[in-house]
């Protein structure tokens, strides 16, 4: 039987408080969901000031990088190439810039997912969250 990394409950408050701390020095209201390796749900900070609807794009995106184990802008890009089908996959609906996979060991672990901001601002704020795993 093989053993994998899985993300602790402390694990999810590092990274929900790097990226809150990394967000708040750009005066950016956000809201930041960190989901386990099935895309579910484990941790959701919404800043002040976040426009309603970023708390459910956020955990979209975080799903979407979880469970696609690639970094949702991937899934944009495909789709911003023409291949408009690819909105038809079932379960895929965060597929928008600011989904990062968590990984660790070699192995996808979970995802941070971001909005509020350009979605290159999001994807900076889930990379920062994340660092602070590694540090």
């Amino acid at each position: 039987m093989k053993t994998k990394p899985m993300l602790t409950v402390t694990d999810v408050k590092t990274i929900l408080d790097a990226a809150e701390q990394f967000a708040l020095s750009h005066n950016w209201a956000v809201t930041i969901a960190v989901a386990d390796d099935g895309g579910h749900l484990l941790g959701l900070l919404r800043v002040d000031g976040a426009a309603p609807f970023t708390a459910q794009v956020a955990p979209a995106k975080a799903r979407v990088a979880a469970i696609g184990r690639r970094e949702s802008k991937a899934f944009e890009e495909i789709i911003n190439q023409g291949r408009y089908s690819f909105l038809s996959v079932p379960g895929m609906d965060g597929m928008l810039e600011g989904g990062v996979p968590i990984v660790m060991d070699q192995q996808v672990v979970g995802a941070v997912g971001v909005s509020g901001v350009k979605s290159s601002e999001d994807a900076e704020i889930a990379r920062a969250g994340i660092a602070a795993l590694h540090s």
